[in-house]
């Protein structure tokens, strides 16, 4: 629904000259009981995330400053026209839609637009699980009264995915709006994109 986090990360390892994907490294590796995992789980506030998180990465043998770090994300994180229009579709049809989302307390704020567009908004900082956990999932399931076997998954993090494929469900790992409308639309059988008036699909990103 949002522009991914993962490219507002890249651009400022970039920008840092830190290593390709020493974040995510910092972040496995410290796993459950590091700041990240804590921070999603809704168990530390973003102040006191800044400071555990900027020392995992001073001890994994780099500086970055996690207050930088989630500004870049905040700023990248809009919503995407075309996920919302086949939202919308697929509500249209009958089907239930549900938002799963690794958040932080306080960045509610910024999705709070986001939940009237589905039937179930589930955030990690409030439920106290995050992905790849599989309760998590079990949980979204639940408020949905569906089993897991009766849901498409979409994600940009291979992790969140394999639980997600463990579970039963039906998985689609989104690299760009375009792909991951078309993947969907093969698995639901009807259009998901608005067309323009010459008949040509519109995928906005």
């Amino acid at each position: 629904m949002l522009d991914s986090p993962l490219h507002a990360i890249a651009t400022l390892e970039r920008d840092e000259g830190l290593p390709a994907g020493f974040v995510n490294r910092v972040v496995v590796t410290t796993g459950a009981a590091g700041a990240w995992s804590r921070l999603e789980r809704g168990e530390l506030a973003l102040a006191d995330f800044y400071t555990a998180f900027d020392r995992e990465c001073a001890a994994a043998g780099h500086s970055l400053s996690a207050e930088r770090l989630m500004q870049r994300i905040a700023l990248g994180s809009q919503p995407r026209p075309a996920m919302l229009t086949a939202v919308r579709r697929i509500r249209e049809r009958g089907l239930r839609a549900a938002a799963l989302t690794n958040n932080w307390v306080g960045e509610g704020e910024g999705t709070a637009s986001l939940r009237p567009h589905f039937d179930v908004f589930v955030e990690s900082s409030l439920v106290g699980l995050r992905k790849p956990d599989p309760r998590i999932y079990e949980h979204a399931c639940r408020c949905l009264a569906i089993e897991a076997r009766q849901a498409v998954f979409l994600d940009d993090i291979g992790s969140n995915l394999k639980t997600a494929r463990a579970l039963g469900m039906t998985t689609i790992k989104v690299t760009a709006p375009e792909q991951a409308l078309a993947e969907l639309e093969a698995v639901l059988g009807f259009e998901l994109h608005e067309r323009n008036p010459r008949g040509d699909n519109q995928l906005a990103s």
